[in-house]
């Protein structure tokens, strides 16, 4: 477990990836905590980053890295397909961890951790990025409080892999999933938002990709149970331009546009928003915060349990397949 205030907190990452990277980046630069290890399955890339960000040690045996005494918590950067198997091994190592999006590619293997997590009362906490962006805390902030009335959400999410590269355009071992990953940031984004867990729910799927085997192009649309408000993101790996996700709220007062850590009125005008800190460095300092002072995260594993159900709704409904029940 943690190690008491006083001292620092000491971290594994596990993965040598573009998110891997972003996490050392910037627990590299965070007082009170120190990377004491790194574990990597790619120990050319493992020992380069290590190296960057002067972590003293690299590991391609994950269990025995996390079975370290001087190992308090890990954050598991590692492909998706295995974040599910990574998060429980560290469970019952008894580390606490922040799992990057998704928790886990389908909902059963979510639930499970939910479980695992209750048993162990090991904190899992999940990279829900969004959940930490500056203009979407913003707007949260006023739709929970009746200042602004949102009446439809629309999400366009841009990028061109029709290569297996990374966001950093290296290579990948792993295929990514739209779906799950990409369209599970905005879904969980729209529970939040409205703090609500029951939705109608619909999606439609593109081809496959001949070589990636998945697909490029997905639309998904989402409507509150309780307020009627909509969710519609438009989707794909095969956009030539800018890429990242744009979100436009269309509300009641006003429309807003947010893009990354940016939001912007309908009269195009910069919205301040003074003292917010960049998403990423936002939610890994949430990580610390929580374990330090003993408390669930802002983004417990169980809070993410209702975007899961939604995103399992949706990829049954893209499969032909009969809603769970």
């Amino acid at each position: 477990m943690p190690a008491p205030s006083s001292a620092p907190i000491r971290l594994c990452i596990a993965g040598e990836g573009a998110m891997g990277s972003t996490h050392a980046r910037i627990f590299a630069d965070m007082p009170g905590v120190k990377t004491v290890a790194l574990a990597a399955a790619d120990m050319s890339r493992g020992r380069q980053l290590a190296a960057q960000y002067g972590i003293p040690d690299c590991s391609d045996d994950l269990a025995a890295t996390l079975a370290r005494t001087d190992v308090d918590a890990v954050v598991l950067a590692t492909p998706s397909g295995l974040h599910a198997e990574h998060a429980e091994l560290a469970a019952r190592l008894g580390k606490p961890m922040l799992i990057e999006i998704p928790a886990a590619l389908t909902l059963a293997d979510t639930e499970r951790l939910a479980r695992v997590q209750a048993e162990t009362g090991v904190p899992m906490m999940v990279a829900h990025s969004r959940r930490f962006a500056p203009p979407h805390t913003t707007l949260r902030e006023r739709i929970q409080s009746g200042d602004f009335t949102l009446h439809h959400l629309v999400c366009e999410t841009y990028f061109f892999r029709r290569n297996n590269l990374n966001m950093f355009g290296e290579p990948r071992t792993w295929v990514d999933s739209l779906l799950w990953h990409h369209a599970c940031h905005t879904v969980d984004l729209f529970c939040w938002l409205l703090d609500e867990s029951e939705f109608d729910v619909w999606g439609q799927r593109g081809p496959d990709h001949p070589e990636l085997g998945i697909p490029m192009d997905i639309t998904v649309a989402m409507r509150s149970r309780k307020r009627g408000t909509l969710l519609t993101m438009a989707m794909s790996f095969n956009n030539k331009g800018p890429f990242g996700g744009f979100y436009r709220y269309i509300g009641e007062e006003d429309t807003y546009r947010a893009f990354r850590d940016e939001l912007t009125d309908s009269d195009g005008k910069v919205v301040e928003m003074p003292g917010a800190q960049p998403a990423f460095e936002a939610q890994d300092t949430e990580f610390i915060a929580a374990l330090r002072e003993g408390r669930p995260s802002r983004c417990d594993i169980a809070s993410v349990l209702p975007a899961m159900r939604a995103l399992d709704g949706i990829d049954r409904i893209m499969r032909g397949e009969p809603a769970a029940r």
